[in-house]
């Protein structure tokens, strides 16, 4: 397993006076190269992790000793390098923003539709039941419900930030829009504005963003995500993903330590890699990303993110 250091041994600078406000700042090739980054450590995270979903920590351990190495496998039986639902729902959300220019739930709803009739090689229950909804009743807002408060708006959001690096307070309803055409719960929506804040910051300016700051901020409204005692809950559960993704970020100082802390700890481990892989991607940049996971991942699912960037960044961020 990685070894872990004090949270107090990051550096994390103040953000520059008006710094999130525009893209001129850090550079947009700068930004863009993370937004890339993301997107890549996003699909890592999910292919990687697909091994062990489902799996408990000994199990892993008794396997493999450490989770290493994207063979694929796992309980959906994958290719070396294929991605699942989290990388794929964030292909169809990127290509939703792309055709309309803006935020219409209407159009993600039937970009969703139509990769769920595409018979994908996995699919969660509440965004199952939320499309078909959709399908139904033509709403593009789930009821909100105790039960709703899964990772599934949160796996899928990259695009949104992408697309709203300069304006949080779109990303912000940018974000629950999409996020509650499914899954519609107030701690699903806190945990999303957590780790969209914090990957946005990451995007713009890389290993300067105030991301400490930002977490503490964020816990003070939000305690129940302190991840300053964490137990080891991996499952699908908001809370949970949000605990075990800052508690293997802050307590890592690179990319494959990170991944390989959230996969080795089994459960959600393919949505709890993409969304780690998202924030670990955006701030350390994929030039330190491991070449063998990057060589390994599918390479059309490669030049989809690297097309959807490129797009993404022409509509909003030109």
């Amino acid at each position: 397993m990685p070894e872990f250091v004090p949270v107090s041994a990051m550096n994390s600078p103040a953000l520059p006076h008006n710094a999130s406000h525009s893209l001129y700042l850090p550079g947009r090739h700068l930004c863009q190269f993370r937004a890339v980054s993301a997107y890549l450590g996003l699909a890592i995270g999910d292919a990687l992790g697909a091994t062990t979903e489902f799996m408990t920590p000994h199990e892993i351990q008794s396997q493999f000793r450490v989770h290493r190495n994207m063979i694929g496998g796992g309980w959906l039986r994958l290719k070396p390098g294929q991605v699942t639902d989290d990388t794929e729902m964030n292909l169809a959300l990127g290509q939703a923003l792309i055709e309309a220019k803006t935020m219409q739930p209407g159009t993600v709803a039937d970009f969703f539709v139509r990769w769920m009739r595409s018979k994908p090689v996995d699919i969660g229950d509440t965004v199952s039941r939320g499309l078909r909804r959709y399908l139904n009743q033509g709403t593009v807002e789930a009821m909100p419900e105790e039960f709703s408060a899964g990772n599934g708006g949160l796996m899928r959001n990259l695009p949104v930030i992408i697309a709203t690096l300069s304006e949080p307070h779109l990303m912000e309803s940018w974000s629950l829009a999409q996020a509650r055409i499914t899954h519609h719960n107030p701690l699903s929506d806190a945990g999303i504005l957590l780790i969209s804040e914090l990957t946005r910051l990451a995007i713009l300016h890389g290993q300067e963003a105030p991301l400490q700051s930002t977490i503490h901020h964020y816990l003070q409204k939000y305690p129940i995500f302190d991840f300053s005692h964490y137990r080891g809950e991996s499952d699908g559960y908001i809370v949970h993903t949000v605990k075990t993704v800052l508690h293997y970020f802050m307590h890592t100082l690179d990319f494959e330590s990170c991944l390989l802390g959230i996969v080795n700890q089994g459960g959600d481990a393919d949505t709890n890699g993409a969304v780690a892989g998202m924030l670990a991607g955006a701030f350390y940049g994929m030039d330190q990303f491991p070449s063998r996971w990057l060589k390994k991942l599918n390479p059309t699912v490669k030049d989809q993110i690297h097309s959807q960037v490129d797009q993404l960044f022409e509509i909003f961020e030109g």
